[in-house]
C-alpha cells in the first residue's frame, strides 16, 4: 500500500508566519477495496455494496461525498480553518473531529445502497497530529493540505483505525509539482 501526504503551494513564495487562515483539506484515496469484503463477527455473511464518505464531525449520519468503493480514485474536499493555538496550530472545520491536539478526520467505510443510506463498519481516522508543524504552516499560509493514501488494508478489507506514519508520508511541494 503506498501512502503520501503532500501540501500544494498555491504561490511561489513560503513563509512560516502563523496567522488564522482559511485552507482546503483534500483527501485522495486510491486502491479502494471495491464492493465486497469478507465476514466479520457483526456479519457473518459478508459485507456487499461498500462505499465511502467523510463524516461530518458529531454526525455519523452525514457523509460528504459518499462514493462506491470499487472507483479508481475517490477525492473529498473540506473546509477548514487553520488557527494559532499556543505554540502550535490547530485545524478546525465541520468534518474537522476531535479536541484540538488530537484532531482527526473521518473516513468512513461502510454498505450502501446508492440512495444515501449508509451502514457503518469500518471507520478509519486520519490523524492531523501527524502532519508536522512546518507543513501545516504552509496549509495555513498556501491554502491547501492534500492527504494521498491507499484505502484498502492488507486483508483487502476497508482501511479502518487510526492512520499516520508509517502509513502515511509527508513531503511538500508546488502546485502541479
Amino acid at each position: 500500500m503506498s501512502s503520501c501526504l503532500v501540501i500544494q503551494h498555491l504561490e511561489p513564495e513560503s513563509s512560516y508566519a502563523i496567522s488564522e487562515a482559511l485552507a482546503t483539506v483534500r483527501i485522495e484515496g486510491h486502491d479502494l477495496p471495491g464492493r465486497s469484503c469478507g465476514p466479520s463477527p457483526e456479519r457473518p455473511e459478508g459485507h456487499r455494496g461498500i462505499e465511502v464518505g467523510v463524516q461530518r464531525r458529531n454526525r455519523p449520519d452525514e457523509l460528504l461525498g459518499q462514493v462506491r468503493a470499487d472507483v479508481d480514485l475517490a477525492t473529498w474536499e473540506l473546509d477548514a480553518e487553520v488557527v494559532p493555538v499556543g505554540d502550535g496550530l490547530d485545524v478546525r472545520g465541520p468534518h474537522i473531529s476531535g479536541p484540538p491536539g488530537a484532531r482527526f478526520v473521518y473516513l468512513s467505510s461502510g454498505m450502501g445502497d446508492g440512495s444515501g443510506w449508509f451502514e457503518l463498519f469500518r471507520p478509519a481516522k486520519l490523524m492531523l497530529d501527524a502532519v508536522p508543524p512546518g507543513v501545516l504552516a504552509d496549509a495555513s499560509e498556501l491554502g491547501m493540505l492534500v492527504g494521498r493514501l491507499g484505502l484498502t488494508d492488507p486483508k483487502g478489507n476497508p482501511l479502518c483505525a487510526a492512520v499516520r506514519p508509517p502509513l502515511i508520508e509527508r513531503t511538500s511541494g508546488r502546485n502541479g509539482g
